[in-house]
């Protein structure tokens, strides 16, 4: 009766090797891939302080808005549209839906609305879109719309037809997170202005860590399950003690083997709505604090995406279920080489 509770709910896990001197490196657009980004965790292994550099990129990513029971019909405010829209510098995703029972929105930078809707307002809605590929049970539906297609220009058939379902028919409201782009800000202003809304820097968490267990990380990796790395990845991300010492009950989990100790570590977090930009950022510190003398070899970066976001990578459905996982793990190593793990949920689409 209950046999499909013990199968184990299958995952996607990418992993790729390649050098930032390989001018056919394909991580800056596997970064831009993931257009929400929920989390970005570092690990600097012998490591007691964030270098300024990177405290300083840390604390200049820009803050974000939260609005509060936002139309979406706003989104296709004429001028919103062109100063915001179709010049690419804003996203925004609905806050506090869930994907696996509300009706959740996506403003992609692309310039893509999407949207997951159940049934009832996708008929409401009345626009084209496709059955959900994750609900079938309760026949939800997936819409993208490229708003900045020539199609979708306002005035046209296809404008006024999504308009008029958004504001007569389907009236959707919900919380709204809002990118705040470098000099974006004015764009919004008159959107913000008509509703109830609050700025919000990303919260930033560093913590030291003492006497720590680290796996032998080499380029090559030839020695150490992907699996197995992140586990202890996520388990030091989380404080959860790595040591499975036989009088605790709290974790069987262990560091990978080969394995040496380092007397201290850093682990850094930032929260909130960030941007590929910012990842990228991260990403060209993180270099830089290798070239440094005396430092350990690599550095890990771990990105994760909103577990609620209708899309997933680039374009792509996003689905709950069983998981939802969507995030990737990146090892960065003194030779300029780096290893990419992309992992993604039970059901969704492989990662890019």
């Amino acid at each position: 009766m209950f046999a499909g509770l013990e199968r184990t709910p299958r995952t996607l896990l990418v992993c790729e090797r390649s050098s930032f001197l390989d001018d056919k490196n394909r991580l800056s657009a596997q970064v831009e891939q993931l257009h929400f980004n929920y989390k970005v965790s570092m690990l600097l292994p012998d490591c007691s302080s964030a270098p300024s550099h990177l405290e300083a990129v840390f604390n200049s990513i820009n803050s974000f808005y939260l609005i509060r029971k936002l139309p979406i019909h706003e989104l296709l405010d004429i001028p919103f549209l062109e100063t915001a829209v179709h010049q690419g510098r804003v996203s925004g995703l609905s806050y506090g839906t869930r994907i696996d029972e509300d009706n959740c929105v996506a403003l992609m930078p692309n310039g893509h609305l999407t949207l997951s809707l159940d049934k009832d307002s996708f008929e409401l809605l009345g626009v084209e879109g496709k059955p959900s590929r994750f609900n079938q049970r309760t026949n939800n539906r997936f819409v993208s719309v490229d708003l900045t297609d020539s199609a979708m220009a306002p005035g046209g058939r296809g404008y006024q037809r999504l308009v008029k379902g958004l504001r007569s028919r389907l009236q959707l409201k919900t919380d709204f997170l809002l990118s705040r782009h470098p000099g974006g800000g004015a764009s919004l202003q008159a959107l913000l202005s008509r509703y109830d809304w609050s700025e919000h820097r990303p919260e930033i968490r560093s913590h030291t860590l003492q006497d720590l267990s680290c796996p032998l990380l080499t380029s090559d990796l030839q020695s150490c399950d992907p699996h197995r790395l992140l586990e202890w990845l996520g388990a030091v991300d989380a404080h959860v003690s790595c040591e499975n010492v036989s009088n605790s009950f709290l974790s069987s989990l262990v560091c990978p083997e080969p394995q040496s100790r380092t007397s201290g570590a850093l682990s850094v977090s930032v929260c909130g709505l960030l941007r590929p930009q910012d990842v990228q950022r991260l990403i060209q510190q993180a270099r830089a604090y290798l070239e440094q003398p005396q430092v350990e070899p690599w550095v890990s970066l771990t990105v994760h995406g909103f577990v609620d976001s209708p899309v997933s990578w680039g374009d792509e459905e996003h689905g709950v279920l069983k998981g939802g996982e969507l995030f990737y793990s990146l090892l960065l190593f003194q030779d300029h080489t780096y290893q990419l793990h992309l992992a993604t949920g039970a059901h969704d689409t492989c990662p890019p």
